[in-house]
């Protein structure tokens, strides 16, 4: 009887889905990009990344977004956006990309659990919070140290409280926590608030 080693089949890698576009990134300027893509006929993924809907998810009023006089809440303008998008066939996806592949088109897109190829990638991932790098800082986050007032801020109903920074985003946080707080004071590192004129008068009126 003679008998042969027969090696395993090596496994079939899973068949890519493949975009026209991809874009990282779901905040204002991902999704904008993505109603222009998707509206444009080309085939649209949004991988949407730590935070979906950027920043302005933890923005309570915008008031400078053409269209909306009275203002807009952050979290509803994004959804608005999201929606928009998917109208016009993008796909949004949460998840958050692990690795880029782009020394060869179409490009390579990997998150943590599948794998895209697209023509054409938009990176808009925006920005996130900046840590002071204080010790401490990491042991009491969640437990004093925040870096959204709009998520956090009824937790610190009646405390004096802190709010360190001197842009926009810091003045408007800080203006936004005067609602719940006892007292609360702005540190900056400059003899200048770098905010916008108009979002200082609201806050120290």
């Amino acid at each position: 009887m003679m008998t042969t080693d027969m090696k395993p089949e090596a496994p079939q890698p899973q068949k890519r889905k493949k975009y026209d576009v991809i874009i990282l990134g779901s905040g204002p300027a991902g999704l904008t990009a993505a109603i222009y893509t998707a509206r444009a006929k080309l085939q649209t993924l949004v991988i949407s990344g730590n935070l979906p809907g950027g920043q302005l998810m933890t923005t309570s009023e915008v008031e400078n977004f053409p269209g909306f006089p009275n203002g807009i809440f952050g979290p509803e303008l994004m959804m608005n956006m999201r929606q928009q998008a998917e109208r016009f066939e993008a796909t949004v996806m949460d998840d958050i990309v692990t690795k880029i592949d782009l020394k060869y088109q179409p490009f390579r897109i990997l998150t943590t659990d599948k794998e895209f190829e697209a023509d054409a990638v938009v990176v808009a991932t925006g920005a996130s919070p900046r840590k002071l790098g204080l010790r401490g800082e990491e042991t009491f986050g969640g437990r004093g140290v925040s870096y959204c007032a709009t998520c956090d801020g009824p937790f610190f109903k009646g405390e004096d409280l802190v709010v360190v920074g001197g842009g926009d985003s810091a003045v408007e946080e800080a203006t936004f926590l005067t609602k719940f707080a006892k007292s609360v004071q702005i540190v900056h590192r400059k003899d200048k608030l770098r905010a916008s004129r108009i979002l200082q008068e609201k806050a120290f009126d």
